[in-house]
């Protein structure tokens, strides 16, 4: 059973790419710098046009998500993950995606059981833990006041 597990560990070991965790942090590091500078710059476009500051901050969260759903529909959304990583994930564009690119996979199993099915298949847990997560912390605020 152990020269079974190191077999299959050695077999492992040579075919999994090698990757450099350096190369990836940088990739991650400026992909989503250029997404936040982005944003930055559609938030300070409507603050110059004279728009409210939270009116500015909705519209930019409006208008990446859409860049994010489109990039994703046109297949350029999965590239940019590739080099980036981590980097396209973490932004609201990579929130977009996860919703977006299931909905377009299942599309042909129809409307119900396929993009109303499996839409939320990846962003689901992370909407049902982080509204979990924020009524937790709003009872621990609302006890210590």
């Amino acid at each position: 059973m152990q020269d079974n597990k190191a077999k299959y560990q050695k077999m492992v070991e040579k075919s999994s790419p090698n990757t450099n965790l350096i190369l990836n942090c940088l990739n991650a590091f400026w992909t989503g710098g250029l997404i936040c500078v982005i944003g930055q710059f559609i938030t300070n476009s409507f603050l110059n046009l004279g728009c409210d500051i939270d009116i500015a901050r909705t519209i930019t969260s409006v208008i990446l998500i859409f860049i994010g759903i489109l990039l994703t529909g046109l297949g350029v959304y999965d590239e940019i993950g590739k080099i980036a990583g981590a980097g396209s994930v973490v932004p609201i564009t990579g929130f977009a995606n996860s919703v977006a690119a299931p909905a377009l996979e299942f599309k042909k199993e129809g409307f119900i059981f396929g993009v109303g099915a499996k839409m939320f298949i990846i962003a689901g847990p992370v909407i049902v833990y982080s509204t979990l997560t924020s009524v937790i912390v709003g009872i621990f605020y609302y006890l210590s006041k």
